[in-house]
């Protein structure tokens, strides 16, 4: 089977980005959207409401404050960020409000902090999943699972460069079985104690007027805020929907409102349902068992289920929780990508990681996203309480800085009718994330909080560096730029007719003026004479922020047009015989390739010519950030009996 029958045997057929309808048919409604970005969140009632109650001790009375609060964080900070989605439409989530709202610094350490966890979303989701479904698996096997859980990460990988539609379809039917398994055990098991609940407020105000007494009001208040803050890790996922509103339906605003509406009452249902079900039916950690797994045995008895069809059950309860978690772990795939994409277009990461695959997904990101979780896994050894503490920092700090975002923007907008409003839920928020990172940072540190700060500060310090470099290589073009913008027109106003037989030079061409002119001037100043017609050729790359993004297809045409029109009415004016062409893909290299044989099968004697950066220290990371097209190009051309020539361009 040959290289490219293999890739679309695997990843599908190419989709066609011109197409209107294509990105209707890869968009996200509410319901797709909420299975594919909330599982993230929903998932971390897995592992997040157990880590709090654990942390009350023999005080479990404090649950019902935990299920309460834990509601109440999930609405608050659901609620704020739907102001993200409002005032950033195109994505981008914490990063852009941190950015725009902040600062490009602050953004960085948001987007930095992002893009760490969702590579640790995908890991610590694909080991927290596999472990549960080990735990059902004799002992003997365990010595194969860091093996099985780098082949799923693998697996995640090839569905995601499929298209975001397709994982998430095949995701789908293990999504709805843990929603509908779950709430058949949190209702049946409030309702089954439905006699302890008018009781339940009361007693819990008696135990905690009796602690207050025995220790101390700053004690009680120490020990909530301490299981509070050990449960963040509840919230991580919310995130999700304000990053990826790219991926969504239209009108994007309003499916992501539903999508974060969903995924909120879902998360909040299910986390402070468990935590109530701990209380009522008093769970007590079992050695070698979630404290869900024990609740939820409990109740499965007292449905009248036991011996083998309460161990079939409770396998298919928990085959659920651990695929959710798999779930989880694509949602790393959709946003970590993305975040990468608005990074890419602020020069903070290399710029080939907005590019689309033929399948309209930023492979790059993928790649990378998956890579990076491959490589955590095998360096941690796949430790779920080293994975948890990484996992919980990163996430909220975007979070706060987000929040702070939020805050800024309403008290410099208080012309607002609902800004005092919208002001006061994002303080809220503020309040909660701040505190809750700050808890966890100060109560972690020693295990594992360094190493989410040390790893976050090598992100931020990489971004600096390749922003250093993209800032000055674009100053340098800009100075070739304002050097051949003073190169005035001629003063023909004929446009003189082409023979397409007599000697051509083509020019490949991108978006600076500077480099376009540069090209044609050195070739006329070699050749004075040799060539009569005159072509340009340009392919443009419909990368993210194209596609879904910032910008849109008919703006990045017109700006094409535009470019193009500039060379082939500044050869009219000189009197010399031009035209253009022009095409849009997700491959430069093949969209070009393809536009050189056209254009050859027209213009038999034909000569192509561009333009190269050449840097006067070229090293690994300059061929990192700045692709090597020219190169591949002429290889492709030589290979068809085409020549072309490539022209340094020092800067």
């Amino acid at each position: 089977m040959q290289a490219s029958n293999l890739r679309r045997w695997l990843l599908g057929k190419p989709l066609d980005p011109n197409n209107q309808k294509t990105r209707q048919s890869i968009a996200l409604v509410a319901f797709l959207a909420w299975v594919g970005l909330g599982a993230d969140g929903l998932s971390s009632s897995a592992y997040g409401p157990e880590e709090a109650f654990k942390a009350l001790g023999s005080h479990t009375h404090f649950g019902l404050y935990l299920a309460i609060a834990t509601a109440l964080t999930v609405f608050i900070i659901s609620l704020a960020y739907n102001q993200i989605i409002e005032l950033f439409p195109t994505g981008g989530g914490g990063y852009r409000v941190a950015s725009n709202l902040l600062g490009p610094r602050s953004g960085l350490v948001a987007g930095s902090a992002l893009i760490v966890d969702y590579i640790l979303t995908i890991t610590i989701s694909v080991v927290a999943g596999v472990n549960s479904l080990f735990s059902l698996l004799p002992v003997s096997w365990q010595e194969y699972k860091l093996s099985v859980e780098a082949v799923v990460i693998g697996l995640l990988i090839v569905m995601n460069l499929r298209g975001m539609k397709e994982s998430i379809l095949i995701l789908l039917p293990i999504f709805l079985g843990f929603v509908v398994s779950h709430i058949v055990l949190i209702v049946y098991g409030i309702v089954a104690h439905a006699e302890g609940l008018p009781g339940l407020i009361p007693d819990t105000l008696s135990d905690t007027q009796g602690l207050a007494v025995e220790t101390s009001w700053l004690f009680v208040i120490a020990l909530f805020l301490k299981a509070y803050s050990l449960g963040g890790g509840t919230y991580t996922g919310i995130e999700a929907v304000s990053n990826n509103v790219q991926h969504l339906a239209e009108p994007r605003v309003k499916t992501g409102k539903a999508t974060m509406l969903m995924m909120s009452v879902s998360l909040a249902f299910t986390a402070a349902g468990i935590i109530l079900l701990y209380l009522l039916w008093q769970a007590e950690p079992v050695e070698g068992q979630t404290l869900n797994a024990v609740v939820f045995r409990q109740v499965l008895n007292d449905m009248g289920l036991d011996g083998s069809s309460l161990v079939a059950v409770l396998t298919l309860v928990l085959m659920f929780e651990a695929g959710l978690l798999l779930v989880a772990a694509n949602t790393g795939f959709l946003g970590g990508p993305a975040v990468l994409s608005n990074m890419a277009a602020d020069s903070w990461v290399p710029h080939q990681f907005r590019y689309l695959s033929q399948r309209l997904v930023t492979q790059n990101g993928i790649l990378l996203m998956g890579a990076a979780a491959l490589l955590i896994l095998f360096a941690t050894g796949g430790a779920v309480e080293l994975l948890v503490v990484l996992y919980s920092i990163n996430v909220f700090i975007t979070f706060t800085l987000s929040l702070a975002g939020l805050c800024v923007y309403w008290l410099k907008n208080r012309q607002s009718r609902k800004w005092k409003r919208r002001f006061a839920l994002s303080a809220i928020g503020l309040l909660i994330t701040s505190g809750i990172l700050m808890g966890t940072v100060v109560s972690k540190f020693f295990e594992g909080g360094w190493v989410t700060l040390i790893v976050t500060g090598i992100v931020v310090a990489a971004c600096l560096l390749v922003q250093s470099h993209y800032k000055a290589t674009k100053q340098k073009i800009r100075a070739v730029d304002e050097i051949f913008a003073a190169q005035p027109f001629g003063s023909e106003t004929e446009y003189p007719a082409i023979d397409k037989n007599a000697p051509t030079a083509a020019f490949i061409v991108g978006s600076s003026r500077g480099g376009g002119l540069h090209a044609l001037l050195w070739v006329q100043r070699m050749f004075p004479g040799t060539f009569k017609n005159f072509l340009f050729l340009n392919a443009r790359t419909v990368d993210a922020q194209a596609y879904g993004g910032e910008q849109t297809m008919e703006s990045l045409k017109t700006d094409a047009k535009v470019s193009l029109n500039f060379f082939v009415n500044f050869c009219h004016s000189y009197g010399m015989p031009a035209s253009s062409y022009l095409s849009f893909g997700t491959d430069a290299v093949e969209e070009v390739t393809q536009l050189c044989q056209q254009a050859a099968k027209q213009y038999p004697n034909i000569v192509f010519f561009t333009s190269k950066l050449v840097f006067k220290k070229d090293n690994w990371f300059t061929r990192l950030l700045h692709n090597q097209a020219a190169t591949a190009i002429q290889d492709r051309l030589h290979l068809d009996g085409l020549q072309m020539v490539i022209l340094p361009m020092k800067v």
